[in-house]
């Protein structure tokens, strides 16, 4: 607003200003004017009684001082009669004899201070005296706040306080310079507690902390250069208006108040120092904002503790949830609804950390036992035992026990001791068994060790028999701890103390119960020592020092038998040593040389086998045991020394030497001849060496001494190479020499060994190879039909049989003479007739056996042309109709695959496999048959019936010949 130009009557040597008016003045005399909003108007003058000194005015009345009184007066009279008595009043009363220096007017109270240091606050509404504090020295000037609830007044030794009347309080402004000519405080009403206290160089910040958890009291925020000449009038929101020598104003901020402009373009250091302003003057609004700014963990660590300093629960929580610190905004939010004052400030002072403020406040409060409970937590034994007497003394043997807790670990046994005994009450039984084990514990440390002992005897805890038995131990007392271990049940440590005094008779009988190997060793040496060799063996067992039990058993108790069953049993490598070196001294020459090498003593053993010609035993013991290829080789040249061929070619292979190994088991000796064959083929099988492969196939083939070996040899050599082609060949020749010889089941056996291995092997299987296993199985098949009953099956493999007769040179006969009568049973005449005509020939029928001949050549006298159709079934190719026993179809020209169990040709809907060799099979025949036969007549193993599973889709058994 523009300033507002009011013309007076004479030169003033006063000036006062109200709400509404304005009154100047010189000597006794003052004019008055109201001031409106477009004019001022001249009101009244008023004479006084003397020489005014200051003047002040509110709303209705005005004060003036002159010669150490104060008039009181209404600025525009009503005239009421009734008003007439608040009309004016001059004080102080004429029977007072105090004299006025100074005056205040606030909107409700006239406030002054006298020579005898007395202030009045004098209540205009009431029209009388409500409050008056008594200064000891006279007080010189005052300034009350806005409202009037707080004063600052300097008094006759030129030192500042504030008083509060409310509460009757006074504090003492710090760092008052004797200079300051007066006193400003803040009119923004959001900061209430602020004021300035000026001198003619300087301008003092001063801040009243009223609600702070350490009480009220004033701080000095800073200072602030005054202009040359400028005298503060008003202060508002850290604004400072001066008038200066020309009478006009001038304004500027306090330096305290710098963070009331832009803060953007500030460093962190400029920041950190608002920080601090904002947070002396309770600016928190502000101070969040510069924090923010700063975005520093220490920053809001600091706004925090600022709130909880001042009390300002709600936004300290905001601060903290800010920070992320749950704990914090969890405990401020318990307390923040708790009105009793003191209780606050002291849970504010204890997260403060400051904890005897804390429990001076709760004393103060309504509920004095949160000073004990916070000394429990803090582990503050010594306050809180103090504080319970007074607060809790049900508490005190508690707080006793855990007092003398920690007195123990810092190791005050003494007190420990006191504590833990004034902590026995007599009614809480787990409370006292915890005070008397402390109590045991602390008389054995302070050398009451009888009492100790007896106490931790009594006691039900093993735990504490084994604390004091081991405190006892650090002490030497060694008879007592072990006493004490052993009540305790803990008996390897009882034993291991009664070792130490040597006390062997308690070990022996504590042996049963002690489980620590340790224990047993030393008592075992003990035992040893004194002889007692049986005692000291079953100790060594117990120890599971086996060196020490053999060598006992040997030396001493002459057991060759138990310490060899040792060393078998625990693989000792010294064991086998000492059992070693004791049959060498018995002459014992092959025992010897077995226990050298368990004890991976080869040279040694090698050395006496040598010496001793007991090489063969050496041989036999290093061959089942991991041995190197030194020691093979060094038997293998022995054994080549000695022309022991066999022997020499067997370790020549473990050394893989296969060359040597190879020529050494062709110049074995003829008895051994099968074995070394077998091994030549394995030495070359491992080998895969192509010269020594022909070399061998050479000496097979009898070219090296004229002399071939049987077939069976070189077939077993093609398998061990892997040259499975080679070896059917092998196998044809072989199954041929067994056919001709009449082994049929030998030649059956090892086609089918060769058919498995080329399916595993996923080779094609030579058709001359399946063709000849067929016609061998149809033979076998034909004894099982016959067996069974069933003399049309056996009669269909007969007819099968013969049509390949020259595949059975040495039976011929007896197989035609089996045809003509089981064809005959079966109905099958004109194939009886056949077969009986063959039989007929001469070279044939004089070796027919005489029970049949009759019956034979009357089959031929007397022709019967009839036969029993075959059935037909289908194809499982083409599903083309064809005699059930016929494996070859017309129609897909397609070998079909036959059944083990008949030898039928398969069919689709009845497959089924052997689990074992995995041929096919028609599953309701080879079910039928299991039920009298438990074998597979193609591989003999055994089948229970249920292994037998039906195929439904049988298309991997039809892949054409060359997919296979």
């Amino acid at each position: 607003e523009l300033p507002v130009t009011v013309s007076v009557e004479v030169e003033p040597s006063f000036v006062a200003i109200g709400v509404y008016h304005l009154a100047v003045g010189m000597n006794n005399r003052a004019w008055f004017y109201a001031l409106g909003e477009n004019n001022v108007k001249k009101l009244k003058d008023v004479e006084y009684l003397g020489t005014v000194a200051s003047m002040h005015l509110n709303s209705e009345y005005a004060s003036a001082l002159f010669e150490g009184k104060v008039q009181l007066h209404m600025i525009e009279s009503e005239g009421l009669n009734a008003q007439e008595e608040r009309e004016t009043r001059l004080f102080p009363a004429d029977d007072d004899k105090y004299r006025i220096l100074c005056h205040a007017l606030t909107s409700d109270f006239l406030i002054y201070g006298t020579d005898t240091g007395v202030i009045h606050y004098f209540y205009i509404e009431d029209w009388q005296y409500v409050n008056e504090y008594r200064h000891p020295v006279s007080v010189r000037k005052i300034f009350p706040d806005p409202n009037g609830t707080r004063l600052a007044f300097i008094d006759d030794k030129s030192d500042g306080f504030v008083y509060c009347p409310v509460n009757d309080r006074l504090y003492e402004i710090p760092n008052f310079s004797p200079t300051i000519k007066g006193i400003l405080w803040e009119n923004w009403p959001m900061d209430k507690g602020v004021f300035v206290a000026f001198d003619d160089d300087k301008v003092y910040t001063y801040v009243f902390h009223k609600n702070a958890i350490q009480g009220s009291k004033i701080i000095l925020a800073g200072g602030t250069e005054v202009p040359f000449s400028h005298k503060p009038l008003l202060l508002y929101n850290g604004e400072l208006t001066c008038q200066t020598q020309s009478g006009k104003t001038n304004n500027f901020y306090l330096s305290t108040h710098r963070f009331l402009g832009n803060l953007k373009d500030l460093g962190p250091n400029e920041l950190t120092e608002m920080l601090t302003q904002t947070l002396m003057l309770k600016r928190f609004s502000e101070a969040w904002e510069v924090c923010k700014l700063l975005n520093d963990q220490s920053g809001w660590n600091e706004l925090a503790k600022a709130c909880l300093h001042h009390m300002e629960v709600d936004f300290a929580i905001r601060v903290y949830r800010t920070c992320g610190n749950a704990g914090m905004v969890m405990s401020l939010e318990k307390i923040k609804g708790i009105e009793d004052h003191n209780l606050l400030a002291g849970h504010l002072a204890m997260f403060t950390n400051d904890f005897n403020l804390a429990q001076d406040l709760y004393l103060a409060s309504s509920c004095p036992v949160a000073a004990l409970e916070m000394r429990k937590d803090l582990l503050h034994w010594d306050s809180a035992l103090q504080l319970a007497k007074r607060l809790a003394p049900d508490q005190i043997p508690f707080l006793s026990k855990e007092y003398a807790m920690q007195l123990e670990f810092t190791g005050d046994y003494v007190n420990a001791l006191a504590h833990y005994e004034k902590g026995i009450t007599g009614n809480n039984k787990e409370h006292d068994e915890a005070c008397l084990a402390g109590v045991a514990q602390m008389s054995i440390r302070m050398g009451d060790i009888r009492r100790g002992v007896n106490q931790a005897i009594k006691h039900p805890s093993r735990l504490l028999k084994r604390d004091c038995g081991a405190i006892l131990e650090s002490m030497k007392q060694f008879s007592e701890a072990a006493q004490l271990y052993e009540k305790g049940q803990y008996y390897d440590k009882a034993a291991s103390v009664y070792i130490r005094c040597k006390n062997w008779a308690k070990v022996g009988e504590l042996l049963p119960h002690v489980s620590s190997p340790k224990i047993h060793l030393q008592y075992a040496k003990a035992k040893e020592a004194d002889g007692r060799y049986k005692e000291a063996v079953i100790a060594y067992e117990h120890a599971k020092q086996w060196d020490s039990v053999i060598r006992l058993y040997l030396d001493h108790l002459n057991n060759p038998e138990k310490a060899v069953s040792i060393v078998r049993e625990t693989q000792s490598l010294d064991g086998a040593k000492m059992v070693a070196r004791f049959f060498l001294q018995l002459g014992d020459y092959g025992s010897a040389i077995q226990f050298l090498v368990m004890s991976k003593c080869n040279h040694e053993a090698f050395t006496l086998a040598q010496q001793h010609n007991k090489m063969e035993i050496y041989a036999d013991i290093i061959s089942s045991e991991s041995a190197t290829n030194e020691d093979y080789q060094s038997i293998a040249l022995y054994f080549e020394g000695e022309k022991k061929h066999f022997q020499a070619g067997k370790f020549f292979l473990l050394c893989g030497q296969y060359g040597r190994a190879l020529t050494h088991f062709m110049k074995s000796p003829s008895t051994e001849d099968n074995l070394a064959i077998e091994m030549a083929i394995e030495t070359v099988g491992q080998a895969k060496d192509e010269a020594l492969t022909n070399q061998l196939i050479d000496y097979l083939m009898g070219e090296s001494d004229g002399m071939p070996k049987d077939a069976k040899y070189l077939f077993r050599l093609y398998m061990a190479l892997k040259q499975y082609r080679e070896a059917a060949r092998t196998a044809i020749i072989i199954a041929r020499e067994e056919q001709r010889s009449g082994n049929y089941r030998n030649a059956h056996d090892v086609l089918l060994s060769m058919c498995s291995e080329l399916k595993t092997q996923k080779i094609k299987i030579p058709s001359e190879m399946a063709t000849n296993l067929m016609i061998l199985h149809s033979y076998i098949l034909v004894k099982t039909h016959v067996k069974r009953g069933d003399h049309l099956k056996g009669a269909r493999m007969l007819i099968r049989v013969a049509n390949n007769i020259s595949k059975f040179p040495s039976h011929i006969v007896p197989i035609l003479t089996s045809a003509v009568i089981e064809c005959h049973r079966a109905g099958l005449k004109n194939s009886a007739f056949s077969f009986a005509a063959m039989l007929m020939r001469p070279e044939y029928r004089n070796k027919i056996d005489l029970k049949y001949k009759k019956r034979i050549e009357a089959v031929v006298r007397h022709p019967d042309t009839t036969e029993v159709e075959e059935p037909s079934t289908a194809c499982p190719y083409c599903a083309f109709l064809l005699p059930e026993c016929e494996l070859l179809c017309p129609s897909c020209k397609n070998t079909l695959p036959y059944c083990i169990a008949t030898g039928r040709h398969m069919v689709r809907e009845d497959w089924t496999a052997c689990p074992h060799c995995h041929f096919p099979a028609l599953y309701s025949e080879f079910k039928n048959m299991l039920q009298t036969e438990n074998t597979c007549p193609m591989c003999s193993e055994r089948i229970d019936i249920v292994q037998l599973k039906k195929i439904n889709d049988c298309t991997q058994y039809l892949k054409p010949e060359d997919e296979e």
